[in-house]
């Protein structure tokens, strides 16, 4: 009975530390369908307007759909690139031994402590003299770039966990290091890669300054570009209509934590040897 009331009295706390969030998004669907004024809690009537981006293109806007597409291609490739990366990388800094390995470790580390903003102009520079500015395909890249130390420290950390002698058994069973590594290795590390995927796939979809500054173009516009390019101009700010494309651009990334989320906490359980 003790244990029971002390679950009732924390699932109670994080009920009203919650309680703000929840109004939050209680409003968020309400005045999406509402044509009352923001914030009324009993709307006077329910209304589709709102949501019209989806069947016409507002004015000095891409199609929606085409920044949805384009969204879903920069957080996938985003993701697949980053994996397939980071699970090779993190075997060889794990497994293999490297000269300046150490100092290599280190230097990942020190990449990843640099904000975005402070690499922006040059990543523009380069962009710009290898002509991947303003396209999809140099904004992937970069995202994939400035993901790579993380990604990389976090498949080593589960690459260490795993028991040599897994290897040590194939090779002597004839079976090459690749072999070994793609046969009995990965599936050792399987929950690391998925939780890996994911946390870049969502990490992509909410990316907003990296799709802002270097790929302005409308037909590569993301979703997140396009919900902040309805509030460019104070003149005509449409809360509702702001509200309802941020609903729709939530939905989706909220989805996929709900079915997934218990793989993408997954990704703390990576070992932390050096």
């Amino acid at each position: 009975m003790p244990n029971r009331l002390r679950s009732l009295m924390i699932l109670g706390l994080i009920g009203i530390a919650s309680l703000p969030l929840i109004v939050m998004l209680a409003f968020l669907v309400i005045d999406s369908f509402s044509a009352s004024p923001p914030g009324t809690l009993i709307p006077d009537r329910f209304t589709l307007e709102h949501w019209r981006f989806l069947w016409q293109t507002l004015p000095g806007r891409p199609s929606i759909w085409t920044a949805t597409a384009n969204t879903f291609l920069f957080a996938g490739a985003t993701g697949t690139l980053l994996v397939a990366i980071s699970s090779t990388a993190g075997y060889a800094l794990a497994r293999l031994d490297l000269p300046f390995r150490a100092f290599f470790l280190g230097g990942v580390l020190v990449m990843h402590a640099f904000p975005t903003v402070t690499l922006i102009i040059a990543i523009f520079l380069v962009l710009q003299v290898t002509g991947l500015y303003n396209t999809l395909a140099g904004v992937v890249l970069v995202k994939t770039a400035l993901n790579l130390p993380l990604g990389i420290w976090l498949m080593k950390g589960f690459y260490d966990t795993v028991p040599w002698e897994i290897e040590i058994a194939g090779v002597q069973d004839g079976a090459s290091r690749f072999t070994v590594w793609r046969k009995l290795v990965l599936p050792q590390v399987r929950p690391g890669l998925a939780a890996l995927g994911l946390f870049s796939v969502i990490d992509g979809w909410n990316e907003f300054i990296l799709p802002q500054v270097l790929a302005p173009r409308s037909d590569v516009q993301v979703l997140s570009v396009y919900l902040a390019g309805l509030i460019s101009d104070d003149s005509r700010f449409d809360f509702h209509l702001f509200k309802a494309v941020g609903l729709f651009y939530v939905l989706p990334v909220t989805l996929i934590y709900m079915i997934f989320q218990n793989r993408l906490m997954s990704i703390y359980g990576g070992g932390t040897k050096g």
